[in-house]
């Protein structure tokens, strides 16, 4: 069997490898954006727990998704806001998210970044379930692989084995609060890294990959960047998920022996923080301007939108808004010849005549 070495977790040199032109301009772009955080604050407390409420659900059902774990979303809703308890094991584990969410938007100043943290909210994320997993790192072996299209398994990146995963948990933590402590490196440079490298010990049984989001929540929110209780940076990732696995993999190379590189994982996380930022903005507009009417406000959703855009999307936009409301305004909008309808059930979506 070949041999694996263990890696040497550097997060006090590593990230000057990193100060390229395009990360720094990225790093600039979020920094302008946290910058104008606090104005878009201000917006009316209702409103942004509007926002909230919808990015709770949205992360719950994006971060679940991308590894397979589906309901309906009635049910995602219900599930979220408390108002059911889970049918089956894909609802347990939907629940379990849902409260570590909770947990870590509530009590993030208060919860340090160490191995026995990380063990209590993966703990949590299983408390709904009927196995013994939750809390405890993983007993045997494991690897990450994919199946192509004709079936055939491909293992893409052998973790840490079992045996090495507490040390090496204790050692990425401890190396990476002293990083983060010392405040030579901008906290955006750390979280990538330290994320890449718990998803490459993949210290669990089960739950990696949605571990991993709720981590970078809870590093972002300590290092002051907020948005992600108002815009799913989980439903980001979901969108972009293939780009998200390419850099995951192209980081991965040559991990063991501390020879792979961190660039294209930390600007795919950069540019979703971007992408996250962009859209608060634009919803906080949408959602305070309340001189507008709401039926103008769902037409300039349109308007500013480049393509098509479906109802989904517009009540995303727009959560302050009934759905009947919206559905009445789209009826008026394609009778009054400003904006066309395309398609048809599921995948209908609106644009405006050019």
């Amino acid at each position: 069997m070949k041999e694996i070495h263990m890696h040497i977790f550097d997060y006090s040199n590593v990230p000057q490898e990193l100060l390229d032109p395009e990360i720094l301009q990225l790093l600039s772009a979020i920094h302008e954006h946290k910058g104008r955080q606090d104005l878009f604050l201000e917006a009316n407390k209702d409103e942004l727990n509007t926002l909230m409420d919808v990015a709770m659900i949205q992360s719950t059902g994006a971060s679940n998704r991308i590894e397979g774990i589906f309901t309906s979303d009635r049910r995602l809703k219900e599930l979220v806001s408390q108002k059911a308890e889970p049918h089956n094991r894909s609802e347990q584990e939907i629940a379990g998210y849902r409260e570590v969410l909770h947990t870590i938007h509530e009590r993030y100043g208060y919860i340090s970044f160490t191995s026995n943290v990380i063990l209590q909210l993966h703990k949590i994320l299983y408390s709904y379930s009927a196995g013994t997993i939750g809390g405890k790192y993983k007993d045997a072996d494991n690897l990450i692989a994919e199946t192509d299209l004709s079936g055939h398994k491909k293992v893409r990146f052998v973790p840490v084995p079992a045996f090495q995963t507490a040390d090496a948990m204790d050692s990425m933590c401890s190396s990476f609060t002293q990083a983060w402590k010392l405040g030579k490196w901008d906290k955006l440079l750390l979280i990538p890294m330290v994320i890449l490298d718990f998803l490459c010990i993949h210290p669990f049984n089960d739950g990696n990959g949605r571990m991993s989001r709720l981590l970078t929540l809870l590093l972002l929110y300590k290092a002051g960047y907020i948005v992600g209780k108002y815009i799913s940076i989980e439903m980001l990732i979901e969108k972009t998920k293939e780009t998200y696995y390419e850099a995951l993999q192209s980081c991965s190379y040559g991990w063991h022996e501390n020879k792979n590189v961190y660039g294209p994982f930390t600007k795919y996380y950069l540019g979703i923080i971007v992408k996250a930022y962009t859209e608060f903005e634009s919803r906080v507009q949408y959602v305070t301007a309340k001189k507008i009417s709401k039926p103008d406000r769902i037409k300039a959703v349109i308007e500013q939108q480049v393509g098509p855009i479906t109802k989904k999307e517009i009540m995303e936009y727009c959560p302050d808004i009934s759905k009947v409301t919206i559905e009445r305004t789209l009826t008026q909008l394609v009778k009054e010849d400003i904006i066309i309808k395309i398609g048809a059930g599921p995948s209908t979506a609106y644009i405006c005549k050019p």
